[in-house]
């Protein structure tokens, strides 16, 4: 197989979970914005997420959100997705949107609380189990936003002790993975705020405990791509939450602020075996004044462009010259397969996969937008509230 066979063999066997809530309304601290055709149920996000993967080829689950994707059978929700052509991915827990809350969940001082916040955990792996999911996601809102407003390191406790439970839950084939952020909403401290406390907390919980990347949850400058690097190389990678920042928790379309970075990124990903490993790439994106469906399917494509990109890199050529010293043709090793345009070689990749070369124009002439802002009347949209 040449090398350029072989990026495009690659390329065809990647995969980017998409986020039920990025089909739904969503918004500013200030303001959700209603969108025409936006899906009232879960049934219908599945529906729009097919489109996006009928036109990309490469976005075959559906990450859910538990409970804003709650529905009394979850079988009869798989069953709907296949019918559609993709499948359930990932659960995702919610801690963070009920008023008990408001001084954590896990880590809150009051037993009952976090009784409350763990059974929710527990729930989300039995609805794992009915759809066959391997990967139950957990962020937590958790911190504080004062000095001595609670015991920080108690806190760390009860998050150990929560996490404990319900990793025991964990069935054959199950993971638990941590996601971490800086800081929002609790700007004092927060209990799980970088790559290395949610490490902490998998090494000491055991294989089935993993590291989630979100690529907006970091400090302006910090550099990902070694984190990315340093988690591959212990083991301890489970996926990506995909999207783009320029201030801090951004949630904009992957790539959109900075696609060289996402490119570094994904030439660590590849380096470190992680686009061949267990490693869940999905996006999660809040689609706030742009269409979402074609937003949806151009993050998919901005992440086939930056995993080209990162296919391309002469490793030889860039091993040699690292191990020269030769710090300058290191750099344009790297610099020459970021500059390369590989749009037409991702046209070749779909038309091979029996795919439309442009997905953003397949989508808007196949008239579902028209379709769902037609049908899609009444009733009440999914999404954040108003």
């Amino acid at each position: 197989m040449t090398e350029l066979a072989a990026v495009k063999a690659a390329l065809k066997t990647q995969a980017v979970e998409t986020p039920s809530w990025a089909y739904g309304n969503s918004g500013t601290r200030f303001k959700v914005f209603a969108q025409a055709g936006v899906p009232r149920t879960p049934f219908e996000k599945l529906d729009d997420a097919a489109k996006v993967h009928e036109f990309t080829g490469v976005a075959p689950t559906v990450a859910l959100h538990i409970p804003w994707d709650k529905v009394d059978d979850y079988a009869a929700l798989a069953k709907h997705a296949e019918q559609r052509g993709v499948k359930l991915g990932a659960i995702n827990s919610n801690t963070f949107q009920d008023d008990d809350y408001r001084l954590g969940s896990v880590c809150h001082p009051d037993t009952a609380v976090r009784r409350k916040a763990v059974d929710h955990l527990l729930e989300c792996v039995d609805i794992m189990d009915a759809t066959g999911s391997r990967d139950l996601k957990l962020w937590f809102a958790d911190g504080t936003n004062y000095p001595g407003q609670d015991d920080v390191r108690a806190r760390q406790d009860r998050l150990a002790e929560a996490l404990a439970e319900v990793y025991e839950r964990l069935g054959d084939g199950q993971r638990m993975l941590l996601e971490y952020k800086l800081f929002e909403p609790a700007f004092y401290t927060t209990d799980v705020p970088d790559w290395g406390t949610a490490y902490a907390h998998c090494l000491k919980l055991g294989p089935k405990a993993q590291v989630v990347v979100d690529t907006g949850h970091h400090a302006p400058g910090t550099n990902i791509e070694f984190i990315v690097a340093t988690l591959l190389r212990e083991g301890k990678l489970g996926g990506f939450d995909f999207n783009s920042r320029f201030y801090a928790d951004d949630d904009l379309m992957v790539g959109a602020a900075d696609p060289f970075q996402l490119f570094r990124i994904m030439y660590e990903v590849v380096r470190g075996g992680g686009f061949t490993s267990e490693v869940a790439f999905m996006l999660d994106q809040c689609h706030n004044i742009e269409a979402k469906i074609p937003a949806i399917i151009r993050s998919v494509m901005n992440v086939q462009e930056a995993t080209a990109k990162a296919l391309l890199v002469d490793r030889e050529a860039l091993s040699a010259a690292q191990r020269a010293g030769d710090v300058l043709e290191a750099n344009a090793v790297l610099m020459d397969a970021y500059h390369t345009d590989v749009r037409p070689l991702l046209r070749e990749v779909r038309e091979e996969m029996g795919l439309d070369p442009d997905p953003i124009a397949a989508y808007r002439a196949c008239g579902w937008a028209e379709k769902i802002v037609a049908e899609r009347v009444g009733g009440r949209q999914a999404g954040w509230g108003a």
